[in-house]
């Protein structure tokens, strides 16, 4: 899949480097606290064999997470997300139990210099995503995001996701919430 100057792809098991790579620029991302639940100070010390371990799950033939990238003919990455699929009746990343086998889009992150609609690279990644969970057999695709990070809501509407009303505790006891969004396999937005 292209997205302007940029092919949007499944990552591959050896490009764990690039992996790493992206996760800490994404994790000194200003608003990374609202983003992401990992600190940069926490990933910055994780072994190569962690990185090596965290691209092979989510590499191309995996089947229970996929991590998509949107890559510039320069071969530099601007930007990812991942799909991890949530199957029903077990308990998810909130302590919650889905009814249904779903997908779960987290680890969203695009570089600065590639943002905003005329760059094309988050909706790019986004169309991977929800392709790669509808040929999956998925039919809901959900999100969280901070309850203040309206950059991320505003695009995520405008994606097609919808919020559910749904929401979860932020970690660390703070008061502050993840809201929900979805989409369904058939809505239109999708």
């Amino acid at each position: 899949m292209n997205s302007g100057t940029h092919v949007i792809r499944s990552i591959r098991s050896d490009e764990w480097p690039q992996v790493k790579e992206l996760r800490l620029d994404a994790l000194r991302d200003p608003v990374a606290h609202l983003a992401f639940l990992e600190t940069y100070e926490d990933a910055v010390t994780k072994s190569d064999g962690f990185w090596q371990d965290r691209a092979a799950g989510a590499a191309v033939d995996a089947t229970t997470r996929q991590q998509i990238v949107a890559v510039g003919e320069d071969g530099v990455w601007a930007g990812s997300v991942t799909v991890l699929v949530e199957e029903a009746g077990v308990r998810d990343a909130f302590g919650e139990v889905p009814e249904r086998t779903q997908a779960h889009v987290v680890g969203v992150y695009v570089r600065p210099e590639f943002r905003g609609s005329e760059a094309g690279v988050t909706r790019g990644l986004f169309d991977a995503a929800l392709a790669w969970s509808w040929e999956a057999g998925l039919d809901r695709v959900r999100l969280f995001v901070h309850e203040k990070n309206g950059r991320a809501e505003a695009f995520y509407r405008k994606a097609g996701f919808l919020p559910t009303g749904q929401t979860a505790p932020m970690p660390g006891d703070t008061g502050e919430l993840e809201l929900e969004f979805a989409i369904d396999r058939g809505d239109p937005r999708a």
